[in-house]
């Protein structure tokens, strides 16, 4: 099947990149939030990146105004019953996306591909609760998505072959790369990636470094662009601990026991970027660790 339209439930960090990119790509985009607030803003940060990628010359601000003009918003999830594909990209709580699968099947046609961008969760079982396991996928884009140029595609125990070639042939349309994973907890990337963030929160946790020691360990000794603490801060400490946690509880092997500080991090709300403080604080105009 020819995919045209897409629909994507959530219009946080990982829906706006979503968006976008398929905006870019030349798809009609209907994007859905339970917020109008929400929507304004994720439509305001897609136009910023898109006005960056303009300044950088990536894209002409023909491209962009094009790419701009095919994105739409509801707060009526039925409406996205009317696209090609579906992409719900949601909390990673696994009881939310079944009741927005549940809200959603009742309006959806026949031939439409139901995806989700969990990072974690299973797919066979997520396809298991809708009318169309066989037509059902994970699709799980990176973080930013604008930027990074992996793709997990995951089939679920009943996805059928031809759902597979589709979304295949979507993201070389993206521009982007397919990695395709077994439907085991935390797939491919996640799988390598938690498990060191976890083990870096036990290093601190631990006493054998500091936050600015740990991260300047790994970005120099290991040449990762990025310190496993302060990336942990930019995915967000809440979805860290939802992902060792599925881990934990789908592999039972106590390597992946999360540690009791990401927790405690968790519980405190302190949740990284996006609250403003995690590992460290990013209230000021430098961020400064807070442990």
């Amino acid at each position: 099947m020819e995919i045209r339209s897409v629909g994507i439930v959530g219009a946080g960090q990982m829906g706006s990149g979503i968006a976008h990119v398929f905006a870019q790509a030349g798809y009609d985009v209907l994007l859905n939030d339970i917020n109008a607030e929400g929507l304004e803003k994720s439509v305001g940060l897609i136009a910023r990146n898109m006005d960056r990628q303009v300044q950088r010359e990536k894209i002409t601000a023909a491209e962009r105004d094009a790419a701009m003009a095919r994105i739409r918003t509801t707060l009526a999830l039925p409406e996205l019953g009317a696209s090609d594909l579906v992409i719900e990209a949601a909390t990673e709580n696994e009881a939310v996306k079944h009741k927005i699968f549940a809200e959603l099947l009742p309006h959806l046609r026949p031939e439409t591909i139901l995806t989700s961008n969990t990072s974690s969760i299973s797919i066979t079982r997520l396809a298991s609760r809708t009318d169309r396991p066989e037509k059902f996928m994970g699709f799980h884009f990176m973080n930013p998505v604008p930027v990074m140029q992996l793709v997990e595609l995951i089939r679920g125990i009943a996805t059928d072959a031809e759902t597979y070639d589709s979304l295949l042939a979507v993201v070389g349309k993206l521009g982007k790369t397919a990695a395709s994973a077994e439907d085991f907890p935390a797939f491919i990337v996640n799988r390598i990636l938690m498990p060191m963030i976890n083990e870096a929160v036990y290093t601190l946790y631990e006493g054998v470094g500091s936050v600015k020691s740990i991260d300047e360990s790994l970005k120099l000794g290991a040449n990762h662009p990025m310190g496993p603490l302060e990336l942990a801060d930019f995915i967000g400490l809440d979805t860290c601990l939802a992902i060792m946690n599925v881990l934990h509880d789908g592999l039972a092997d106590t390597k992946y026991r999360p540690c009791p500080l990401l927790t405690k991090y968790v519980e405190a709300g302190w949740l990284g970027r996006k609250t403003q403080r995690g590992f460290y604080d990013y209230r000021g105009e430098v961020p400064v660790p807070t442990r």
